[in-house]
């Protein structure tokens, strides 16, 4: 099969590459276009109306949710709604039959309400990256079909899939920061802090995608999420325990922490309040929608299974 993944050049992307490349010929399109081991030619987005024989899209190419709030918030309906118009019309058009975009929980909610975030939530995303997700989510929605809940499009299957934090080698985001933190042997100060969160393993996604492109599956709306869910404390404790290092997890007060926090974001320091909400708030998300859809009772990585692959890779990063 033929296959286009936007963004390939990015962490999810060049994870893609190697879990497609042994069974489909694979194109890119980004904004660089530099040979890559695996994929046959890297189009550039001028290009985009030229290529031809594709069979199926996989749109990842978008600009991530900025925690120092540091971005315009234009540029995420520029590029996140924006490119998204742009390579959807392009699918309407082409020969391809298959449809993955890539969205995001904060598409559907900045916090959970409840036990986990299902896909019958109504969307109130907050902020201008999520609202830029759900925009572009419209727009695909806008020109589908839907019949019995699920999206009809003429020999076409559309699938939009809102992951959960993704981590795995090669990325970037509050993960490393813990790392860190972790890796110096300074204590954590928030261990009174007691929350669930879910992750998405890299492997977990690429088995899906997988899965989405090579079976019959409906096409929909599915959150992707690994099949537990993990405190910050326990975190930290699989980090210590694959450096080899104890845990120094201190149960400092939540209120005396929060003022802490606050001071950080006045002051621009690395704990802020945005950093303290993502280590320390409930975040559970189902995935029991995209396992049905699949036919499968469980993700083949178990969360700590993905959390190690990922904490073993940062030993070769510099932060």
């Amino acid at each position: 099969m033929n296959i286009l993944i936007t963004g390939i050049h990015g962490f999810v992307g060049s994870n893609l590459v190697l879990s497609l490349k042994e069974r489909h010929v694979l194109y890119g399109l980004d904004i660089v276009s530099p040979e890559k081991e695996g994929v046959a030619k890297t189009y550039s987005w001028d290009e985009l109306e030229g290529v031809e024989g594709i069979d199926a899209i996989v749109h990842l190419a978008g600009k991530a949710h900025d925690t120092k709030n540091e971005a315009v918030a234009q540029t995420y309906f520029d590029i996140n709604t924006g490119l998204t118009r742009k390579v959807f019309d392009y699918f309407l058009k082409s020969s391809a039959k298959k449809f993955i975009f890539f969205s995001s929980v904060k598409a559907v909610a900045d916090f959970v309400v409840g036990d986990k975030l299902t896909e019958e939530v109504i969307p109130t995303p907050k902020g201008p990256y999520g609202e830029s997700k759900i925009a572009a989510e419209n727009y695909i929605l806008e020109q589908l079909k839907i019949e019995n809940g699920e999206l009809k499009m003429h020999g076409k299957q559309v699938y939009i899939l809102r992951p959960c934090m993704i981590h795995g080698p090669g990325n970037k985001g509050n993960l490393n920061l813990l790392y860190s933190v972790v890796k110096k042997g300074l204590p954590w100060p928030l261990g009174d802090f007691e929350n669930r969160r879910s992750f998405t393993s890299v492997d977990n996604l690429c088995y899906v995608v997988n899965g989405l492109i090579e079976k019959e599956v409906p096409s929909g709306i599915y959150h992707m999420a690994d099949d537990e869910a993990l405190s910050t404390n326990e975190l930290i404790r699989e980090m210590c325990e694959v450096m080899g290092k104890k845990a120094h997890i201190w149960r400092m007060n939540k209120g005396l922490m929060k003022e802490c926090a606050g001071l950080g974001t006045l002051l621009h320091l690395p704990l802020n309040l945005e950093r303290l909400k993502k280590l320390t708030e409930n975040y559970v998300v189902s995935n029991e929608k995209i396992k049905r859809a699949l036919g499968i009772e469980r993700m083949p990585v178990t969360a700590i299974e993905g959390l190690r692959k990922t904490i073993r890779s940062f030993t070769n990063c510099k932060f």
